[in-house]
C-alpha cells in the first residue's frame, strides 16, 4: 500500500513559526490580557451580572454563525484573504470596545471579535490541511494549540496590571496592537494554498486555475459524516472544559476561591503544553488516533471519578487529582480531531469541512454546558459527570471502530513491506512519496 504522505517544509521552520506559531501566541495573549478587565469593564455600564454575561455569549455566537460562511469563503475565493482578514477585524473590534459609549455596542464589537477570531482558526487549520505533510500536520496543529496555552498563561496578570496601572480600557487596546504585530508577517509569507485555485505551472511558480467546486455533496459522505459525529459527542463532553464550568462546581462544592482556581489554571496550562507536544509527534509516528481513542477513553474514566467525588463528598485532593486527570486527558486529545479531519477532509471542500467542524464544536460545547446546569439542578453533580463520561465514551467507541486511521495503516504497510523484503533477502524501497517529499521542500508554496 502506497503512502499518500504529501511534501511538506518542516513543523518547526522559520517560515511556520512566524506565520503560524508566533500568530498564535500572540492573539492567545491579546484575548487573555482582556479577560481581568472584561467583567469589571462590562460592569461600568451598570447592567446586571446576568446581562453581563452577554460579552462571552455574543462573542461565542460570531465563533459559531461565521464557521460555515467562512469555509465557504475559502472553498470560493481562497485561504489568504480570509486569513489576514481575521485578526484585523479582532484588532478592529478592540479598538472600537474600548471607544465603547454604551453597553449594546460592546456587545457589538465583542460579536465582531468573535467572527474575526473564527476566521483566523479555521483558515489557519484549512491551509495546514492543504499544505502540511501527512507526517507533520500532527505536530503543527497541536503546536498551534501549545502555543495559544503559551500565549494564555501570563496575560490574565499581564492584563490585570495594564488595567490596574492605566485603565480598564487600556487591555482592550493592548489586544488590538498585539492583532495587528501578530498578522504582519502572514502578509508577506501567506501564499494562496487552495488547491483548486492553484496550479504549478511550467516556471514551476503557483498559477491561478479553476476547478469545479464539488459543495456540500463532498462532505456527506460515510466517513465524513461518522466523524462529525463523533465529533459532537466529543465537543459535548470536553464543552463543560473549555467553558471552566469544573470551575463552578469546585466553587460550590469546595468552596474554592480565586487563588485556588488560578493555581489550578495554572498547574493544567503548564502540563497542557508537553502534553500537546508529545501527542502531535505521536499522532505523526503511530496514527492519529494513537492519543485520541486512549485520551477520550481515560477522559470517559476521570468523569467517573470526578462523578464518585460528587457521591461519597469526597476532601478536596480527591477532586483535585480528579480535576487534573481531566484537564491532562483533554490535553491528550487537543487538536487530534482537527489533525484526524485533515486526513479525511476532501480537497475540494476542506474550508466547508472545518467550517462544519467549529460549528458542530460551537454547539456542542453551549449545548453541554446547559446540560451539566440542568443534571445538576435535577439529579446532582453525579448525574452530570456521568453524561459527560458517556458522551467521551461514545466519542471514542466511535473513532476507535468506525474511522480509518490513514497513517497508521500506512506505517503498518510500511514495515510489512520491510519484514518482507528483510525475510527475502531483498532491497527496502523507500516509501511512495518519499522523494516527492524531499523535492517539494525546493518549490512548495509557502503555509
Amino acid at each position: 500500500m502506497a503512502t499518500t504522505d504529501r511534501p511538506g517544509r518542516g513543523v518547526y521552520t522559520r517560515q511556520n513559526f512566524l506565520s503560524i506559531y508566533l500568530p498564535s501566541i500572540a492573539l492567545a495573549m491579546g484575548t487573555g490580557i482582556v479577560v481581568p478587565a472584561l467583567p469589571v469593564y462590562a460592569r461600568s455600564f451598570g447592567v446586571s451580572f446576568e446581562v453581563a454575561s452577554l460579552v462571552i455569549i455574543v462573542q461565542q455566537l460570531g465563533h459559531t454563525i461565521v464557521a460555515y460562511p467562512t469555509g465557504l469563503l475559502m472553498d470560493r475565493f481562497g485561504r489568504r484573504k480570509v486569513v489576514l482578514a481575521g485578526p484585523i477585524l479582532m484588532a478592529l473590534s478592540s479598538f472600537l470596545a474600548a471607544m465603547a459609549g454604551s453597553f449594546p455596542e460592546l456587545l457589538i464589537y465583542r460579536f465582531i471579535g468573535g467572527i474575526g477570531e473564527q476566521m483566523w482558526r479555521v483558515g489557519r487549520l484549512t491551509m495546514i490541511a492543504d499544505t502540511g505533510a501527512d507526517r507533520e500536520r500532527g505536530r503543527q496543529i497541536t503546536t498551534m494549540s501549545a502555543m495559544e496555552s503559551s500565549g494564555r498563561l501570563f496575560a490574565p496578570m499581564i492584563g490585570a496590571f495594564i488595567a490596574l496601572f492605566w485603565d480598564i480600557r487600556a487591555p482592550f487596546i493592548a489586544h488590538g496592537v498585539l492583532c495587528l504585530i501578530a498578522i504582519i508577517p502572514s502578509f508577506l509569507l501567506i501564499r494562496e494554498t487552495a488547491p483548486h485555485l492553484i496550479k504549478v505551472g511550467a516556471n514551476g511558480r503557483p498559477a491561478p486555475t479553476k476547478a469545479p467546486d464539488a459543495g456540500m455533496r463532498a462532505l456527506l459522505v460515510f466517513p465524513i459524516v461518522i466523524f462529525f459525529t463523533a465529533q459532537f459527542f466529543a465537543s459535548f463532553a470536553r464543552g463543560p472544559i473549555f467553558t471552566g464550568q469544573l470551575n463552578f462546581y469546585g466553587t460550590y462544592a469546595y468552596d474554592l476561591g480565586p487563588q485556588n482556581i488560578a493555581m489550578l489554571a495554572t498547574i493544567t496550562t503548564a502540563v497542557a503544553i508537553p502534553m500537546s507536544l508529545a501527542s502531535g509527534y505521536i499522532m505523526d509516528h503511530f496514527g492519529r488516533k494513537a492519543t485520541l481513542v486512549p485520551g477520550l477513553t481515560l477522559l470517559t474514566v476521570a468523569f467517573g471519578f470526578l462523578g464518585l467525588t460528587a457521591i461519597f463528598h469526597m476532601p478536596f485532593e480527591a477532586f483535585m487529582i480528579a480535576y487534573l486527570a481531566v484537564y491532562a486527558c483533554t490535553a491528550m486529545t487537543g487538536g487530534n480531531m482537527q489533525t484526524l479531519g485533515s486526513d479525511i477532509a476532501p480537497a475540494s471542500a476542506r474550508g466547508r469541512f472545518y467550517g462544519v467542524s467549529h460549528m458542530i464544536g460551537n454547539i456542542g460545547g453551549p449545548l453541554a454546558t446547559a446540560a451539566f446546569a440542568a443534571l445538576s439542578a435535577g439529579f446532582g453533580y453525579w448525574s452530570a459527570f456521568a453524561f459527560l463520561g458517556f458522551t467521551a465514551g461514545a466519542a471514542a467507541l466511535i473513532l476507535g471502530t468506525q474511522v480509518r486511521d490513514r497513517v497508521r495503516a500506512e506505517r503498518k504497510a510500511e514495515e510489512g513491506a520491510v519484514v518482507a523484503a528483510s525475510s527475502s533477502g531483498g532491497v527496502v524501497a523507500p516509501p511512495a512519496g518519499a522523494v516527492e517529499e524531499l523535492a517539494g521542500t525546493s518549490n512548495r508554496s509557502s503555509t
